[in-house]
């Protein structure tokens, strides 16, 4: 029962925030200029892993995005808080309706010759940046630049952009990409994925690997970076976009400086909320919300589904995991719901990975998929422990499984998957990773056959070939089925939308009955923020896992600030 309270109480003021704070028409406050934003953003626990995009590093996105450029972006005003239908809180899906031009002003898929053309805003400019480059304005030959050096990198996923031919500069402001075969996810791997920045040659020049010598269009600049502790960004004073607000187009950005704060130890973090060091947390656990409501009243609040779910990946390459039977046993032996339950204080998803709950269409519910995929939620430990003996392991087996250290939520996460496993004769001995070892570990494939992480939604196009593609980086799995591989190539050649929702729904339930892995609970998370903190939601990528344009269009309430004696 007390779980059941705290879970109910949890909701019910998630529907308040979202009564209160939500699409509903708001006299709009009048804008306010300077003051400095601190953030610990959704990866506050991890510094900055690389700032040049030829790396082709996940979270590059997330620390350049404030200066570095895209093609296209979200569109903040079709935002649930402005009236819209989005949340941008998932990390990667940006529907058609849901984009703006960010460097582009306009583009178009052409069918013949197969290809996409876009025309860049006229008097974008890179501030000038000493021992680097002059100010200057951006080009077609900086797009151009970009796409080539990043599609040469050693590191780019391979086939990713296979289906482009060439890019050439028609001139100054248009850039044409052209097409060897469709692709469905040509605007997110073009022109607002995680490996579409805009960098211009002076930086590369300079060495784009050095945070010193990086320079973009953006709102802002890095000012400063200590490993561990801090990105600090200054405000561009040159930047060319606006922000419309109460029908007045304002210049942004509204602050002077963005600093993110690297903050390891969850406990800290919420302390750093609570006395104000900190202007916006933008992942809190359910667990932590009751306590954190009572300490800070005045703080505001919004809910989202984790924007990265969680399994353990099981070595389809590496015995016994190469047998689908075991594979479907340990997905059994795991109370799922129990998990969420104790866990996740009743606030989580059951199924709600590797497809996001809210790509309407895409994903059938749990309750529609076939029953060898519904299985896969259910708790079954003899049935588990019948399909362990039919592979021949009516005794069990031991295996290695490997997790973050810095992710709270698996090192609690980790034992209680060890627990269930035990039951059914399975014993795993845990290893705990720095997450720069962690993450090395699988991409050079020399991972665990058990590995503990979560995984970016992504797309609805992008969710099952990244994951479980053969060759692909982030299929930790190692899974190959050919049939597969065929399937999702046919996919991202179909122009017709309600095809591919068709096809995605099929091979997505295909994938799940398979069990890949051990599919976990997504949670549900939250951010909160202070009162002073203006223009601003909840609201965390538009893009892909691309913060920046957020944080440009927030303002400080500096009079509010001092008021409430901070």
């Amino acid at each position: 029962m007390r779980v059941r309270a705290l879970r109910d109480r949890l909701i019910s003021g998630a529907l308040a925030v979202a009564l209160s704070g939500g699409a509903a028409a708001q006299t709009p406050e009048t804008p306010q200029y300077g003051g400095t934003l601190e953030i610990a953003t959704v990866f506050a626990a991890l510094s900055a892993l690389s700032w040049d995009p030829y790396d082709w590093n996940w979270k590059l996105n997330h620390d350049t995005g404030q200066f570095y450029e895209q093609l296209i972006a979200g569109d903040l005003s079709k935002s649930i808080r402005k009236g819209g239908q989005y949340s941008f809180t998932i990390d990667s899906f940006l529907p058609p309706d849901a984009q703006r031009g960010e460097l582009a002003e306009k583009w178009e898929l052409v069918q013949d010759p197969l290809s996409v053309v876009f025309t860049l805003r006229k008097g974008v400019m890179f501030p000038d940046k000493p021992g680097v480059m002059a100010s200057r304005e951006l080009t077609a030959d900086d797009v151009v630049f970009s796409f080539n050096r990043s599609r040469s990198s050693p590191k780019a996923a391979p086939t990713y952009f296979d289906f482009v031919d060439r890019v050439e500069a028609k001139d100054r402001y248009t850039v044409v990409y052209y097409l060897n075969e469709y692709n469905a996810e040509w605007d997110y791997r073009m022109a607002w994925g995680f490996f579409s920045a805009v960098t211009p040659k002076e930086v590369v020049d300079a060495g784009a690997g050095s945070w010193k010598n990086v320079n973009g269009t953006g709102p802002f600049m890095l000012a400063d970076f200590v490993q561990g502790n801090s990105n600090t960004y200054a405000k561009n004073p040159i930047y060319w976009d606006k922000e419309t607000v109460g029908g007045q187009a304002y210049k942004i950005p509204f602050i002077d400086k963005l600093v993110y704060r690297t903050i390891k130890d969850e406990a800290t973090q919420h302390a750093a909320l609570r006395t104000g060091k900190i202007d916006i947390l933008e992942l809190i656990n359910a667990r932590s919300v009751e306590e954190l409501r009572k300490s800070a009243p005045q703080l505001k609040w919004s809910k989202r589904l984790a924007g990265l779910g969680s399994f353990v990946a099981l070595r389809t390459d590496t015995k016994p995991f190469d047998d689908v039977r075991v594979r479907r046993a340990l997905n059994m032996a795991i109370n799922k719901k129990e998990i969420i339950a104790a866990h996740y204080v009743g606030d989580a998803e059951l199924y709600g990975y590797p497809m996001h709950p809210d790509w309407t269409g895409y994903v059938d519910r749990l309750d529609k998929l076939p029953a060898a995929a519904q299985e896969m939620y259910a708790y079954d430990p003899a049935k588990a422990k019948k399909l362990l003996a039919e592979a021949g392991y009516p005794n069990g087996f031991t295996f290695k499984m490997q997790y973050n250290a810095l992710s709270a939520d698996h090192a609690e996460l980790a034992p209680l998957v060890v627990a269930y496993l035990e039951q059914i004769g399975v014993k795993v001995e845990l290893q705990p990773m720095e997450y720069a070892a962690f993450l090395s570990a699988m991409t050079t494939r020399k991972h665990a056959p058990g590995y503990l992480m979560n995984a970016s939604h992504t797309t609805p196009t992008s969710a099952i070939r990244k994951g479980f593609v053969t060759g692909e980086l982030w299929n930790p799995p190692m899974y190959s089925d050919p049939k597969l591989d065929a399937k999702v190539l046919e996919i991202h050649r179909t122009q017709d939308e309600e095809q591919r929702k068709a096809m995605l729904r099929e091979v997505t339930a295909d994938i799940i009955a398979q069990a890949p892995c051990i599919w976990l609970p997504t949670p549900y998370v939250y951010a909160a923020w202070w009162p002073w903190v203006k223009n601003y939601g909840g609201e965390t990528s538009l893009g892909s896992m691309r913060p920046g344009p957020v944080y440009a269009r927030i303002w400080i309430d500096q009079a509010l600030k001092k008021k409430m004696g901070y």
